[in-house]
């Protein structure tokens, strides 16, 4: 359908990146938010908890949302909805499984009772404002995933979500490739998809495959077994689960997000677990080694997960022991591979055998590869296409698979966050740019932790931080006491009494400078202390530690 009309599409996060996927659609006065996802820190950002996007842009049109529709239940698409909705309260849009999952974290941030959400299944529509939005069934690393088809006045855009291709899904529902052919035999004027796996040749394996991996390793084994894995993948862990019945295993798990997905998966009709099979972390003293499996959390060797803990003997409940079997069920998310390293050597030396995936398949991607994207393109047969889900290389590497299938480079768009893009039927142009950075979450925090304080975090992990101490008499010019220097992860001070000394000298020759000069500001005093002490220390050790002189005025 060709039409003149017009649709804005602007991405606040997940290009350019792994996570915070969060993309804002918008025709005439409606905006509509599809997923809302966070990122985790990386090791450039000591001491926060996580990355969600920046919605400055969506506060000043809080009053033209209609909704906030989400793909799936993965933290790095609904992990920040909690912090939004406490900028803007709209209705939320999601399969039943995704926010079943929802559910636990809006209880614990205290918003749940005020928050309207709306289950939909895959096949059914619904309408905001002038758009109207269709859940495509879908196949993901965890159940209940849709494609997500927007209808607008200006032309059908569709977007995949995270997805792959399975032809044998645990749940016994295919991709809906049939509806996706349909919407692109009618027209389809942008696909934005998945571009995770975009440099991966051929398909990507089947989740049952994994099952297969699981049977072979617990049959005839006589070692008490954990399995990390994540949380949200429920497939995952009843194909664990099924293991572990069918070789007379009773099943404990650990770790508080695969506590709350699996009750929610339980409660929502997701899983079938046979009558005492779950039993509770507290009794597995209670049956012999070879009867238990425990699936845990920390599969990405995050420090204070289930997994990390057991491994470094701080788990309350279950540590690793000698002769215990470890299967980490996961692929490493980019980053977090020296933390996973650092869990399978821990683990090593307390005599446990580690099986990961290197070494076995208990692990596959829940992400399409090169083949099933072109699938899509083939079928879905756009007029633009707008790679998304992914670091640069990744989305230039879909962009260059768009080619191959006949999709002109001119109607190709590689966007990142922050860029709205303008689309007809007859143009697709770059419309403006809207703020689109990074919020930190430190504790209780939201926001409050910037580029400053990183750089300031930054330099004291890396050089320390050295504090210069003085009691000054402003009256009578004179020093009072000090100076005392105070070092902590600079130098041991009793192994370095000479160097302490000197700079115990200099301190004091440049509080007696200043007070011979009148210089009784004492920013003007603290900025010489630092430029003096600091030159002082560098030209001794080619080193530069915070240099934080204190005043007291007696």
């Amino acid at each position: 359908m060709q039409t003149n009309k017009k649709v804005k599409i602007t991405p606040l996060g997940g290009l350019h990146e792994i996570g915070k996927n969060l993309t804002v659609f918008e025709y005439e006065n409606d905006i509509l938010i599809l997923d809302c996802g966070l990122a985790f820190p990386d090791e450039d950002m000591p001491g926060v908890d996580m990355v969600i996007p920046d919605i400055t842009y969506l506060e000043k049109h809080k009053n033209r949302i209609r909704g906030i529709v989400l793909t799936h239940g993965h933290e790095d698409h609904i992990g920040a909805i909690p912090y939004v909705l406490k900028q803007f309260n709209v209705p939320i849009y999601g399969t039943k499984l995704t926010l079943g999952i929802l559910k636990y974290k809006l209880q614990e941030h205290g918003i749940l009772n005020s928050t309207k959400l709306n289950v939909i299944n895959p096949g059914e529509s619904f309408k905001l404002g002038e758009m109207k939005v269709e859940y495509i069934r879908s196949n993901h690393s965890i159940a209940d995933a849709v494609a997500v088809a927007i209808h607008t006045p200006a032309g059908v855009i569709l977007h995949t979500g995270d997805f792959k291709i399975d032809t044998t899904p645990i749940d016994g529902s295919m991709i809906d490739l049939a509806r996706i052919g349909e919407l692109g035999k009618k027209g389809i004027l942008a696909l934005m998809s998945d571009s995770t796996n975009a440099e991966r040749p051929g398909f990507t394996m089947s989740e049952r495959t994994v099952g297969k991996t699981f049977d072979h390793i617990f049959e005839g084994c006589e070692k008490r077994i954990f399995v990390a894995t994540f949380a949200s993948n429920i497939h995952r862990v009843q194909q664990i689960i099924n293991a572990a019945v069918k070789f007379g295993r009773k099943v404990a798990v650990s770790g508080r997000s695969m506590e709350n997905v699996l009750s929610a998966a339980i409660e929502l009709g997701y899983m079938k677990i046979p009558k005492n099979t779950l039993i509770d972390i507290d009794e597995i003293g209670r049956y012999p080694k070879e009867k238990l499996v425990i699936i845990t959390t920390g599969s990405q060797g995050e420090p204070m997960a289930a997994l990390s803990r057991m491994a470094f003997s701080g788990h309350k409940k279950a540590n690793i022991e000698e002769g215990d079997l470890v299967i980490i069920s996961a692929s490493p998310i980019p980053g977090n591979e020296k933390a996973i390293s650092n869990v399978i050597n821990e683990l090593l030396k307390h005599g446990a055998e580690v099986v990961y995936e290197a070494l076995a398949d208990v692990h596959v991607s829940g992400h399409a590869c090169q083949e099933e994207l072109k699938i899509i393109l083939s079928l879905a047969n756009p007029r633009y296409f707008i790679p998304v889900h992914g670091e640069y290389k990744h989305l230039y590497a879909h962009k260059e698979l768009a080619r191959t299938v006949g999709i002109p480079n001119k109607n190709i768009l590689l966007l990142e966050n922050g860029k709205q893009v303008e689309l007809s039927y007859k143009e697709a142009k770059i419309t403006g740019t809207v703020p689109a950075g990074r919020v930190l979450v430190d504790g209780l925090g939201v926001g409050d932790v910037g580029n400053i304080v990183l750089r300031d975090r930054k330099h004291l992990s890396e050089d320390g931080l050295i504090v210069v101490v003085v009691a000054i008499d402003r009256e009578g010019h004179q020093v009072v006491s000090g100076p005392d220097i105070i070092s902590r992860g600079f130098v041991y001070v009793r192994e370095s009494e000479d160097l302490m000394g000197e700079m115990r000298e200099i301190a004091m020759d440049t509080v007696n400078m200043c007070l011979d000069k009148n210089a009784l500001d004492w920013n003007t005093i603290k900025t010489k202390l630092r430029n003096e002490v600091g030159g002082f220390i560098f030209n001794k050790t080619k080193r530069k530690p915070m240099i934080l002189p204190v005043i007291m005025d007696v």
